[in-house]
This record gives C-alpha cells, structure tokens and sequence, in this order.
C-alpha cells in the first residue's frame, strides 16, 4: 500500500474510519468522505495524529454530483486512485408492511446507488492503476433479514452489481471485492431508520459480543492486498450463507426465531 492513494466512503466512523487508519497505516494516501462534516473532522484529527497523509470530503454518496467531485479532488490533489472503498451505508429495522417506501428508497439510493456513483466515475483511474474496488456488504446480501428487507434489498443489489462489473472487468486488471462483515460493532445500528424514516436510536443487539471494526478493516486490508475475489467473516456469517444455501427452508425459521430474540423485536408479535 505504500504510496497508493485509496478513497473510502462513509468514513467518518465504523469500518470506515478503521479502514483510513489501517490502510493509512499501511503507508497509503487516504480520501475519506462522509456526510457530518462534525464527525469527518474528528476522524482527520485522528488520522493526523497517526501521521496519516488524507484529504477530507464533506459528500453524500447518494448524490451522483457528489461523487464526482470526491474523485476530482482526489485526483487533482494525489494524480491518482488505487484504491475504491464503497463503505458508506444505512440500515433500516421496521416491518414491510408498516415501513414507509421512502425509506427503502433512501437505503437503496445510499448503500446501492452510492456504490454506483462512486465506481462509475472511479472507474477510469482504476483501469489506470490496475487498481481494487472494495465492496463493503453484509452477510444480509446472502440472507434476507427480516425487519430489515430494505437493507437487504440493497446489500444484494450491491453484490450483484459487483459481481457483473467483476466479470465484465476479468481481463482488464481490476480487482473487484466484495467484503461481508457478519454484525460488527459500529453505530449503524444506532443509526437505523425505522417505518417512518426517523433515526431508531439505540442497538437491538449485543454490540460487546462483535468483531470489532478494527478487526474487519484489518481483513479487509489484507485481502485488498491479495486480490481476494470475496471476504466473508465471523464463524456465524459463514455458517449462514452455507445453510442457507443447502438448507434454506430450516434456514428462514433459524433467521426468524434468531431475530425475534432482539430487544423490542417486531416478530414477536407474528409468533
């Protein structure tokens, strides 16, 4: 990494900001970019105080505008992208049938749409550099999860879009990854939508019993590093994606009575 120039979305905290400062740390030059200005600030203080060469961009992912002006200022700052990482995300926890279609589609325009806006106009400097585009998924682009099919939804598309572009980009010198954390600690749960569009506010799970996001962004580093086609971590995501995909009727009434167990847990009711 060293010398190579990586741009993370979504990086003012979570896996994000523990990405800039491991790939930082790794001796890249690093963009992060991120919606509060607030929360970008600290992070850039923090990669400071690390000797971290970076650049802050105050941008929303789901803004096609945005994103171009991230990678102009990128490249006419460092000349260059090695590096894409598509971090940026929201999640949302509410029935179907009681959510609001506006929130799914503020799920989708952030978590999907952001992914694209940002490869698409990325995309030209990576072909230069034969450089990486890094997914930031979720074991929910394997697994629909009830209460959150929104997410889901946009997590599948995310892997699906990839998985095409990896394909379409196999003789090129791409790499394409796509990387899916099982529950890690972060605040996107304390950030989740619910069926109306407000911020939930407070985690449902056991944040103390995750990988930590310091973890995954050391994963994610080494299988940049590698080229690894796909990441998928915590014993339990891999235990999961294969049975559901062996298994997947047991596997809806597992997921179902895994997630009813949550604090406040909507499912209950349908029990």
């Amino acid at each position: 990494m060293e010398g190579k120039v990586v741009i993370i979305t979504g990086a003012s905290s979570g896996i994000g900001k523990a990405c800039a400062a491991a790939f930082g740390k790794a001796g890249a030059k690093v963009v992060i970019t991120g919606r509060r200005e607030e929360a970008l600030r600290q992070a850039s203080g923090e990669l400071a105080g690390l000797g971290i060469d970076h650049r802050v961009v105050v941008a929303d992912v789901s803004v096609e505008g945005d994103n171009q002006e991230t990678i102009r200022q990128t490249v006419a700052h460092y000349g260059r992208i090695d590096v894409l990482i598509n971090n940026a995300g929201i999640t949302m926890r509410a029935m179907f049938e009681e959510t609001d279609v506006a929130v799914i589609k503020k799920v989708m325009d952030t978590n999907f749409y952001g992914t694209v806006y940002a490869t698409k106009h990325a995309l030209p400097y990576l072909r230069q550099t034969n450089g990486s585009i890094v997914g930031i998924s979720s074991i929910a682009g394997y697994r629909g999860l009830p209460v959150r099919c929104g997410y889901s939804a946009s997590k599948f598309a995310m892997q699906g879009f990839l998985e095409a572009l990896r394909t379409e980009l196999l003789h090129q010198g791409v790499h394409v990854l796509v990387a899916c954390p099982g529950f890690t600690t972060s605040n996107i749960r304390n950030a989740a939508l619910v069926k109306d569009g407000s911020v939930g506010g407070e985690s449902p799970r056991d944040e103390e019993k995750m990988m930590s996001a310091e973890e995954v962004a050391q994963r994610i580093l080494r299988a940049t590093r590698r080229r690894q086609r796909d990441l998928i971590l915590t014993t339990q995501g891999k235990l999961t994606i294969f049975l559901n995909k062996w298994f997947p009727a047991f596997m809806d009434q597992m997921v179902y009575n895994t997630l009813a167990k949550e604090k406040d847990s909507p499912l209950k009711r349908e029990r």
